[in-house]
C-alpha cells in the first residue's frame, strides 16, 4: 500500500467504499483521546474529496491555528480530529498548543512565515488589542462559546462567604491590608474576557481593581498550582481549571460568569488579516469546518467523545471527568452548592453562541477604555467593523446550508443587562461607560 500515490488510493478505495458512504455518511466515526492528527481512512477520504470539489477551490489546504488547553477550544480540536477541516479541503490544518495567551499573541504576530500561527481560539478581545496596539490586522471570524468560564476563590474565603456578590470580599481584603498583606486575584490576560469579568465583579461590589487588590497575568494551566502554593487568593479562568480546583479541594467556584451576564461572549476564532485576505476559499472552509464542529459539540450524546478527545495528552491532558461535567452543565460549586443541566453551561451553538455580534465587541472594548486599556478617544465602531468579519460569518453560514432562522439579521444582540442590573446599550456606549461608579480612566 506504501507504494501508491495517494490519488491511487483514493480511487482504488473508492470502488468498495462509495456505497458505504451514501449509507451511512462520515460522520459516524469514533475518535479516542489519542487519535493521530487526522482521520486517515479510505471512507473519510472519498467523502473529503466529493465535499470540497462542490465548494470553491481552497488557494492553500494549510493553515496553523494555536489554542490554549480551555475547553471553550474545543470547536478547533473536534474539527481536526472528526475530519471536518479536511471535509472542507484543509488537508493540512495544524491546531497547536499555546503556553500562555501572551505567546499566542507573539506567534499571531510573527504569523506561520516566522514559524508562528496564522490564527488562534483567542480571548475576544485580543484580535482588538493585536489590531491597535501590535498594528498587526485580525479578524474576528466567529464566536468559539457563549458561558462556561467561572471565577474561583481559595477555601480561606469561605468564611465570608464569598459568592456572586463580591462585596463579601471587602472584609477579607480589610483583613489583608491590617496584616499588611495585599490580596492577590489572578486573570489570564491584561484586557481579555477574564479580566474583564474579574474587574466588573470586584468593581460591582465597591472594590476598586487598581487599587484594593492585585491583579496579575497567570496562564490557565498555571491557576490551580498557583492556588495550591498561596500565590494567589482567587482567579477567573475557562473550564477545567475551576473544576480541577475543586477537585482538589483547594477552593470554590464563586459564580460561573453566565451567572454575572448571562449568555456572555467568550472565546473568539480570529485570523490574520493578510492570511484571511490573501485566502478566502481556505477561510471559509476553516469557518464552514469549525462551524459544523460546534454544532456537532453541542450536541448531548457528543458530549463524552468531546471530552475524551480534549483531555488527552496532545491536548489538555487531564482527567475526563474534569472536564465532562461541567460541560454537561452539571456544576460542583465545592461550597455545598451543586447544580445540574445548568441553563448557564458552556454553549458552542445554541443561542446564537457562534454569531460574532458586532455589540459584543463594543462592550469589550468600551471595558477596556473603562480600564485604561485603551484611550478613550478610541473610535470604538470604526474598528470593530474593520476587525468583526459578521459577513465571512453568514456566507459560510449558507454554504454549510444553516436555516435562516439561525443567522442573525442584526449585528446587535439589543440592550444587554448584568447581574446589578447594570444596563448596556450598544448604541451609547459612552453613557454606559459615565454611569460606572468604579473606573480607572
Amino acid at each position: 500500500m506504501t507504494k501508491f500515490s495517494r490519488r491511487q488510493f483514493i480511487l482504488t478505495a473508492s470502488a468498495t467504499t462509495v456505497g458505504s458512504i451514501l449509507a451511512h455518511g462520515c460522520s459516524s466515526n469514533k475518535v479516542t483521546s489519542d487519535t493521530s492528527d487526522a482521520p486517515n481512512n479510505a471512507v473519510n477520504t472519498v467523502a473529503n474529496v466529493t465535499t470540497a470539489a462542490n465548494l470553491p477551490k481552497v488557494e492553500t489546504t494549510k493553515a496553523k491555528l494555536g489554542f490554549i488547553p480551555l475547553t471553550d477550544a474545543a470547536p478547533l480540536i473536534i474539527a481536526k480530529e472528526k475530519g471536518f477541516f479536511a471535509k472542507y479541503g484543509m488537508t493540512d490544518v495544524e491546531v497547536i498548543k499555546q503556553k500562555s495567551w501572551p505567546v499566542t499573541r507573539d506567534n499571531l504576530k510573527i504569523g506561520s512565515a516566522g514559524d508562528g500561527i496564522d490564527g488562534a481560539h483567542i480571548l475576544s478581545p485580543m484580535p482588538y488589542l493585536l489590531t491597535i496596539n501590535d498594528k498587526v490586522p485580525m479578524y474576528l471570524l466567529a464566536r468559539l462559546n457563549i458561558n462556561g468560564q467561572a471565577i474561583s476563590v481559595a477555601n480561606k474565603l469561605k468564611d465570608f462567604k464569598v459568592g456572586l456578590e463580591s462585596k463579601a470580599l471587602k472584609q477579607a481584603v480589610s483583613q489583608a491590608k491590617s496584616e499588611q498583606k495585599s490580596m492577590k486575584v489572578a486573570m489570564t490576560f491584561p484586557g481579555g474576557t477574564h479580566d474583564l469579568w474579574m474587574r466588573y465583579w470586584l468593581a460591582a461590589g465597591g472594590l476598586e481593581p487598581n487599587q484594593d487588590l492585585v491583579l496579575e497575568p497567570v496562564p490557565p494551566p498555571q491557576m490551580v498550582a498557583n492556588m495550591k502554593v498561596g500565590t494567589v487568593d482567587a482567579f477567573c479562568v475557562g473550564e477545567p481549571w475551576n473544576a480541577q480546583l475543586v477537585s482538589q479541594k483547594l477552593g470554590y467556584t464563586a459564580l460561573v460568569t453566565g451567572e454575572l451576564w448571562k449568555n456572555h461572549p467568550e472565546k473568539a476564532f480570529a485570523m490574520r488579516k493578510d492570511w484571511v485576505d490573501k485566502n478566502p476559499n481556505a477561510a471559509q472552509a476553516l469557518l464552514m469546518a469549525i462551524m459544523e464542529a460546534q454544532q456537532w459539540c453541542d450536541k448531548p450524546e457528543n458530549k463524552e467523545e468531546m471530552c475524551k478527545i480534549c483531555s488527552g495528552r496532545k491536548y489538555f491532558n487531564v482527567a475526563v471527568a474534569d472536564i465532562l461535567e461541567r460541560s454537561k452543565g452539571n456544576i460542583d460549586y465545592g461550597d455545598g452548592r451543586k447544580v445540574s443541566d445548568s441553563p448557564l453551561r458552556m454553549k458552542f451553538w445554541k443561542d446564537n453562541a457562534s454569531y460574532p455580534y458586532k455589540s459584543h465587541d463594543l462592550w469589550f472594548l468600551t471595558e477596556n477604555i473603562r480600564w485604561g486599556y485603551l484611550p478613550k478617544e478610541t473610535k470604538i465602531k470604526e474598528i470593530v467593523d474593520q476587525v468583526n468579519k459578521e459577513d465571512l460569518w453568514k456566507k459560510a453560514a449558507k454554504a454549510l446550508g444553516v436555516p435562516d432562522s439561525e443567522i442573525p439579521t442584526s449585528s446587535s444582540r439589543g440592550v444587554e443587562t448584568f447581574f446589578d442590573g447594570v444596563k448596556f446599550d450598544p448604541e451609547k456606549p459612552e453613557e454606559y461607560l459615565q454611569s460606572l461608579k468604579v473606573k480607572s480612566l
